[in-house]
């Protein structure tokens, strides 16, 4: 079924109820139909038809589910990408998308010699007039198209089907038990990344739900409006997010209690720091769980059920609809508890847009798709939880031994002076590599590059211990707030 057909009579069928929360003011789903309508008519009079393909790139407003909902109506797909990611990347993603417009907040002149480009404040009531260039079809089965990096610097990009996401959005609001068709989901996360699309936005208004809208999470002053006027329910978010809320909450920058009411906090995009589960219990008084997906997979694959039966440092089951299985780095079928975890079910992409060679070099040939990542199995009452050890190109080899970043994170992330910890290889003339740590300090906390490796050393084997730390502020974060290890990796390089 196409998500217009399950999201529009939802709100045709109380027009008055509350539908989402933008700028300090509740507006009701009635508001959202006549934004639809307003920019399909737009639309339309532009000669968007079917198979075309619209970019949007705004930060969350209502006219994200807005024009997503006027061009899946009129068959086409939406085409959400982040303004921040470069000239040269966007000049590249354009030109394989071939969209028919281009809508943003700002006019790049580069990009608006060779495509349609409309402007719009996020305010906005409707898209001014414009003609678009028609470019030849895609298959209306898709929804989505997202621009994802690529190993190789060329541009990369995964379509979703109606069915990938609208079979993603049912299994979430079957796996996480307290899940409510009244609840109120903030949407700070990005738009174009697909699990802030999907899951704070798509998600929501397919269970009927209402949006609590920030335009990003930096300013985080909308965000904090947000959670206390519009009384949130439910966050999905990143871990740099939660660190952040956790943090202000400590320092009484912001108070604990609107953090306190919301029902359900799930993190994914990056692994959660250990520590935000204690500050979490301290603060919050509830914990938070974790989940895991990729942008090919719509985006979930695993998430916790609830706060009472998940497992510390799983990203819990895999969510229903999905076969897996694990095979060897070397893509051998295994029958070991742990390696890298492939998958098959509705959710997960056809394939890469206009790129049968990434196609066949992320799927086997019975359709599973690799993920990436190495992880380990362990059962549980009954079910079985997903680890993540680390992301296959993160792993260490130390003299031949195989080091995961995760794992020695976890052990230096439990000592008082360190807030957080990102371990990478450097490389090393006799063991081919060897751990290096970038830590973040506790405020006020002061320790130096010796205690951290001898009490490593008390924890750890020896071929695991780092033997390199730098201290830093910060770590770099991408445009969805994940820390960028391959950056850490070219500065411990020397790069």
């Amino acid at each position: 079924m196409r998500l217009e057909e399950i999201i529009i009579p939802k709100l045709e069928e109380s027009p008055s109820e509350n539908c989402y929360w933008w700028d300090g003011k509740w507006y009701t789903r009635a508001n959202l139909l006549s934004l639809v309508s307003n920019c399909e008519n737009v639309l339309r009079g532009a000669g968007f038809s079917r198979g075309q393909k619209l970019v949007v790139m705004l930060r969350n407003s209502p006219l994200i589910p807005a024009l997503s909902l006027a061009v899946w109506k009129l068959g086409g797909i939406f085409c959400p990408l982040n303004e921040k990611a470069g000239l040269e990347s966007l000049t590249g993603t354009l030109a394989l998308i071939k969209p028919f417009a281009v809508v943003a907040e700002h006019k790049i002149p580069e990009l608006a010699e060779s495509w349609p480009f409309i402007t719009c404040s996020l305010d906005s009531v409707s898209l001014p007039a414009f003609t678009g260039n028609t470019q030849p079809p895609e298959s209306e089965d898709l929804a989505v198209i997202f621009a994802t990096s690529g190993t190789t610097g060329l541009p990369k990009a995964v379509p979703l089907t109606h069915t990938n996401l609208a079979s993603n959005c049912q299994a979430v609001h079957d796996t996480i038990t307290s899940l409510s068709g009244n609840d109120t989901f903030l949407t700070v996360l990005p738009n174009f990344h697909s699990f802030g699309y999907t899951v704070t936005i798509i998600l929501p208004l397919t269970m009927g739900g209402k949006l609590a809208i920030a335009p990003s999470f930096l300013p985080p002053t909308p965000t904090i409006r947000a959670i206390t006027e519009a009384k949130i329910d439910v966050m999905f978010v990143v871990p740099a997010i939660i660190s952040f809320l956790m943090m202000s909450v400590e320092k009484g920058k912001i108070p604990a209690e609107p953090l306190a009411r919301i029902r359900v906090i799930c993190t994914g995009g990056d692994k959660l720091n250990p520590n935000c589960h204690k500050q979490a219990l301290k603060f919050l008084g509830r914990d938070i769980m974790e989940g895991y997906g990729l942008t090919e997979t719509s985006p979930v694959i695993c998430v916790n059920h609830d706060c009472q039966t998940q497992k510390t440092g799983s990203i819990g089951p895999v969510i229903p609809g999905y076969e897996y299985k694990l095979k060897t780095r070397e893509g051998e079928d295994t029958n070991d508890k742990e390696g890298v975890l492939w998958v098959r079910g509705p959710s997960v992409t056809p394939g890469y847009l206009h790129a049968p060679e990434i196609t066949a070099e992320r799927f086997d040939s019975e359709g599973f798709l690799n993920t990436g990542d190495y992880v380990r199995l362990e059962t549980h009452d009954g079910e079985e939880f997903v680890y993540i050890l680390d992301r296959v190109t993160d792993i260490i080899i130390v003299g031949g031994f195989n080091v995961y970043p995760q794992e020695v994170e976890k052990v230096l992330a439990e000592h008082p002076a360190v807030r957080q910890a990102v371990v990478v290889g450097m490389p090393h003339d006799i063991n081919g590599q060897i751990p290096k740590a970038y830590i973040m300090l506790e405020d006020g906390a002061e320790i130096d590059e010796r205690e951290i490796i001898k009490y490593s050393k008390e924890h750890l084997a020896h071929f695991k211990v780092p033997r390199r730390v730098e201290f830093v502020t910060e770590f770099p974060l991408s445009g969805t707030g994940k820390i960028l290890r391959r950056v850490l990796r070219d500065m411990a390089a020397g790069k």
